[in-house]
């Protein structure tokens, strides 16, 4: 492990894990990594094919499932998808609504608010649906700790069927039915249940909100995911769906160049934006829309909502980065004028700066929302929950949470917790930055950033290799957008840092650097230029 430089308030003392490079073949290395070692295996990683993944699908339940919503439709009763406000949600409504649709199902969409309502199945929502007569709710990517919600539906007369990938409680829902898997994302748990209904055309169309769920709820990229992601992407870059056409268009990307980037830093975001702010139905109507002038406004609306999102998390960051008292273990930060769908990211950011715990509170008048964030080594749910008698709800998992809490009860939650913090110690839970290979002078090259390319879909489990190269010169250092990003060549390579312009009072023409950065092909107008997008470094 080598120890990073301090060279500047956003790029703290890190240790750079490198893993010591076996194989001398880079790509052979890069998989043996990813635990792709035998020819099966190679086989499987570069041509993932959905047969091969038939037995993941047949989740429990799914005979069940089919029979309940084939009465439904012979009785012609009326359906709801009861879905969820994030990309996985709103991408598995629409699996199950265009799916239903397509047999010729009854079948409406309902996605919660998230401020007025929360997360998953609720009794204001089910009273909402109840109100339409419904015989049948199909939830999608919510529903598997609904105790008391399915009930409460139940004793209305109406039937659940849920299908999620949510880690369940030790008691189930008493639900007509129950689809569930932890493997998959909820999209994909929906297309399980809806492939059985609809014909194979329709069910590989569906697959490209499969990728849509699978990428923005970061699923591990390997195995079957692996395999619908690929198949997904397929889908998604032929796509005749207006409403993605019209997301894409407006987003400034182009059809048939969209990869697991695209969809996890462009399509995504946007989907999800409207939903933080606003209702996420909109990101539903605009997939499921046959109409090019609501999918044109729709995707407008979208852009320009994530464009706010934007503003407003960045405005809140920098109210946030003035709170920090850098000797305080964790952050307990909040604010009146805070959103409450943007905290969580601006929690993130901070924990991504100052590399420790971080809790961004939307404070109102009489409660306030939190959301947390953590660093690798320290459980945050289990330092909430060190606190739950001053909570009035929290959940979540080891890296983040949310919760709620009493306006007047926050100054004795960040005591306490500062106390409960005393004891860890925090130097040694910061996360290295783990770097997949040491990668020589000679070696960077378009033929090796092709090469990694071929890895693609990246993600969870199969992250975009991050590199390492020690000892290169820099030149021609220059800012980009007002100061905002640095770029400079390095031994004649550009090299470009996003959101590191601050290096640029700090590096010199000559100076000797190591990299850690990932190795790209930089397509621009027609050109392709070698690229190193830097994630960190050491000067010499």
């Amino acid at each position: 492990m080598v120890k990073f430089s301090n060279v500047g308030r956003k790029f703290m003392p890190k240790v750079w894990s490198i893993i010591k490079r076996k194989e001398k073949d880079l790509q052979k290395h890069l998989l043996s990594i990813r635990d792709v070692k035998s020819k099966k295996d190679s086989d499987e990683f570069f041509d993932p094919k959905i047969e091969n993944y038939l037995k993941e699908f047949e989740i429990q339940n799914l005979k069940k499932a089919v029979e309940r919503i084939k009465s439904a439709i012979d009785k012609k009763e009326q359906i709801f998808i009861y879905g969820d406000y994030d990309v996985d949600g709103v991408s598995a409504s629409a699996v199950m609504y265009l799916g239903l649709k397509k047999i010729g199902a009854s079948v409406l969409p309902y996605i919660p608010h998230r401020e007025k309502e929360g997360y998953g199945l609720s009794k204001t929502g089910i009273d909402e649906i109840k109100k339409k007569d419904a015989k049948l709710i199909i939830t999608v990517d919510n529903g598997i700790v609904a105790l008391e919600q399915v009930k409460y539906a139940k004793d209305l007369g109406i039937d659940v069927i849920i299908t999620d990938h949510h880690t369940p409680l030790d008691t189930l829902p008493d639900a007509d039915v129950i689809v569930h898997s932890t493997a998959i994302c909820g999209a994909a748990v929906a297309w399980c249940l809806i492939r059985k209904l609809v014909d194979e055309k329709t069910a590989k169309e569906l697959l490209q909100f499969v990728s849509l769920g699978t990428i923005a709820d970061m699923m591990p990229l390997l195995g079957v995911n692996r395999s619908l992601i690929v198949e997904g992407l397929r889908q998604l870059n032929t796509t005749t769906n207006i409403g993605l056409k019209a997301l894409i268009l407006e987003s400034g990307l182009e059809l048939g160049k969209i990869s697991s980037f695209e969809i996890g830093f462009v399509l995504g975001p946007r989907l999800n934006a409207i939903g933080r702010l606003e209702h996420a139905l909109d990101a539903l109507r605009l997939l499921c829309t046959k109409d090019l002038l609501k999918a044109t406004k729709l995707s407008r609306l979208l852009c320009d909502m994530n464009s706010k999102r934007q503003n407003l998390t960045q405005i809140a960051f920098d109210e946030a980065r003035l709170q920090v008292q850098e000797s305080k273990k964790i952050f307990v930060l909040g604010s009146q004028m805070w959103n409450p769908g943007i905290i969580g990211l601006v929690a993130a950011r901070i924990t991504e700066e100052f590399a420790r715990p971080s809790i961004a509170i939307s404070i109102g008048e009489a409660m306030a929302k939190g959301s947390a964030r953590s660093i690798k080594g320290i459980n945050i749910i289990e330092a909430l929950r060190s606190v739950s008698p001053l909570l009035s709800e929290v959940g979540g998992h080891s890296g983040a949470a949310g919760f709620s809490i009493e306006s007047t009860k926050i100054e004795e939650f960040r005591i306490k917790l500062e106390e409960y913090f005393k004891s860890v110690n925090i130097d040694e839970a910061v996360s290295a930055l783990e770097i997949e290979a040491e990668v020589e002078k000679d070696e960077l090259t378009k033929k090796t950033a092709k090469m990694i390319a071929e890895l693609e879909p990246f993600g969870i489990g199969n992250p975009k290799p991050l590199l390492m190269t020690k000892n290169l010169k820099v030149s021609d250092i220059r800012t980009l957008s007002n100061g905002k990003h640095i770029k400079f060549r390095a031994n004649n390579i550009d090299v470009i840092g996003f959101g590191m312009g601050e290096l640029a009072n700090q590096l010199k023409d000559g100076q000797l650097v190591d990299l850690a950065y990932y190795l790209e092909i930089n397509k621009f107008n027609g050109s392709e230029n070698l690229q190193l997008r830097l994630k960190d470094l050491k000067i010499k």
